[in-house]
């Protein structure tokens, strides 16, 4: 029997990598508002395999409008990026906070079904900031809240908080819940408000030289088919205990610097570097300890960083040339 799949924000980056994934064997209903999400190419290449349903989930999901019967839900709607934490912290509290709320109301009232909800690496940046966590990080650290006079917390303190309401949801409710702390996943059409769409679109508009903020600084990047498989098989777990699991790549940890080189190496441009300091709040180093992801599930990286930024670069290129941008 087919499972049926709900996914939010199932317009976005990874909602729609994963109702990719999906689509051939479960019935897969996507939720989004378009605040942040596409109808584009591929969106509409996925139209004729899964339901798609509009609603600002800023709002209560209407009665009727959702099936009750389903078996997993993903909660991928969300504000994401430093971009929007630092220009609009109060859109990305208010959204984060508030679809998570309603979310919840909605799914509380479900029988069997399992929750997935995307936590995020900014949850950990208090903490490792205060020295109070280790990296690589484990997800049995204690969370401390960031400066909260910093824009950037916004976002860590949206997921740390969206984490609280799903355990008390579901310790209330009785549901299994799985809280996945993403980090550093990239991908084809995840936008351009981070690094590495931000590095090729720049590379491909002919930059230099060429600005690094932070280059000193560390990151291990996830792409993302491989976050994808590693949530639905968290998912699909029998277990009806809440599981908060690390997701990313802890096999190719980078330095800033030596990423923007790849990625000069894939586009084919090598301009001269202009290093400016890290913004505030930006961690040093961000590495996840993918130990219970591990086993739990099995799961290693599949795509690695030259590949994921070959495919990733290729994905940019025909992007920015259909909007007429770029080289």
């Amino acid at each position: 029997m087919r499972k049926k799949i709900l996914i939010t924000g199932g317009a976005g980056f990874i909602g729609l990598h994963l109702a990719r994934r999906l689509a051939d064997s479960c019935d897969v209903t996507l939720l989004d508002d378009f605040s942040r999400g596409r109808s584009d190419a591929q969106l509409s290449e996925l139209l004729g395999r899964v339901t798609l349903v509009e609603h600002d989930l800023t709002t209560p999901v209407p009665p009727g409008l959702l099936a009750d019967d389903y078996s997993e839900v993903y909660h991928l709607a969300a504000v994401v990026g430093v971009v929007h934490s630092n220009d609009d912290p109060r859109r990305v509290l208010r959204t984060n906070l508030l679809t998570t709320i309603h979310l919840l109301d909605w799914f509380a009232g479900l029988s069997g079904a399992t929750l997935c909800f995307a936590s995020s690496s900014e949850a950990y940046a208090g903490s490792v900031e205060a020295g109070a966590a280790p990296v690589p990080t484990t997800e049995d650290v204690p969370l401390l809240m960031p400066d909260p006079t910093v824009s950037r917390s916004s976002y860590g303190f949206s997921k740390i908080t969206g984490e609280v309401l799903c355990r008390t949801y579901a310790r209330t409710h009785g549901f299994a819940l799985r809280m996945v702390r993403f980090h550093n996943v990239y991908g084809p059409r995840m936008g351009y408000d981070h690094v590495i769409p931000q590095f090729i679109e720049r590379l491909l508009s002919g930059a230099d030289p060429f600005e690094i903020h932070g280059a000193d600084q560390t990151r291990a990047f996830c792409y993302v088919t491989d976050a994808v498989e590693a949530i639905v098989a968290l998912t699909a777990l029998p277990t009806k205990e809440t599981l908060l699991v690390n997701v990313g790549n802890d096999e190719e940890e980078v330095v800033i610097e030596d990423l923007a080189r790849h990625t000069f190496d894939t586009v084919g441009r090598h301009p001269e570097l202009d290093i400016r300091s890290a913004p505030p709040l930006s961690p040093q180093r961000r590495l996840p300890d993918l130990t219970r992801l591990r086993e739990l599930t099995g799961h290693r990286p599949a795509v690695d960083l030259r590949e994921g930024l070959r495919r990733t670069h290729a994905w940019y290129a025909e992007d920015l040339a259909a909007r007429g941008t770029g080289a």
